[in-house]
C-alpha cells in the first residue's frame, strides 16, 4: 500500500520540482538588472566588495600577527619550544607587529616582581614564618660580636 502512495505521488512531485527548475533556468536575467541596477553600477558595487574584503583580510592578517607575537613571547619566558607556524604569521603580516601597549606593561611588573624575587630578601621573605625583624636584629648582634671579638685580638 505504501509503495502504491509513494509510486502516485512520487511521480507527480517530480513533475512539479521539474517545472520549477525549468523555470529559473530560463531566465536571462543578469546580476546587475536582478538587483536593480545598471551594469556601471554593478561593477562599482563588486569593486567595493573587493576592497572592503581586501582590508578585512589585512586586518585580520595583522591581528594574527599580533596574536603570534604574544605566543612567541609567552614560548620565549617559559623556555618553550617554538613553532614554524607563529614565525610565518608574523613574517606575513609584512607590517612591524609589537606587543600591546597593555601587554607590554604587565610584562614589565612581572619583570620587576620576577628581579625582587631572585634577590636574596625576595627569597627570604618567601619563605613562610620568617620574622624579617627578627633575622635583622640577630644579624647586627653578631656582626657586633664579630667587631667585638676582633677589637680583642688587636688589643693583645
Amino acid at each position: 500500500m505504501a509503495f502504491m502512495v509513494k509510486h502516485v505521488v512520487g511521480g507527480q512531485l517530480k513533475n512539479l520540482t521539474g517545472g520549477l527548475t525549468e523555470e529559473k533556468s530560463e531566465g536571462d536575467k543578469s546580476d546587475a538588472a536582478a538587483k536593480g541596477m545598471t551594469q556601471e553600477e554593478f561593477e562599482e558595487y563588486q569593486q567595493q566588495l573587493e576592497e572592503e574584503k581586501q582590508e578585512r583580510d589585512t586586518n585580520f592578517a595583522q591581528k594574527k600577527a599580533e596574536r603570534a607575537t604574544i605566543r612567541t613571547h609567552f614560548r620565549d619566558k617559559y623556555r618553550l619550544p617554538k613553532n614554524e607556524l607563529d614565525e610565518t604569521q608574523i613574517q606575513a603580516a609584512r607590517d612591524d607587529v609589537e606587543l600591546p601597549t597593555e601587554l607590554a606593561k604587565m610584562i614589565a611588573e612581572d619583570n620587576q616582581e620576577e628581579e625582587q624575587k631572585q634577590s636574596v630578601l625576595g627569597q627570604l621573605t618567601n619563605i613562610q614564618n620568617v620574622d624579617m625583624g627578627h633575622l635583622k636584629g640577630k644579624a647586627q648582634a653578631t656582626l657586633e660580636d664579630l667587631k667585638n671579638s676582633a677589637e680583642k685580638c688587636c688589643v693583645m
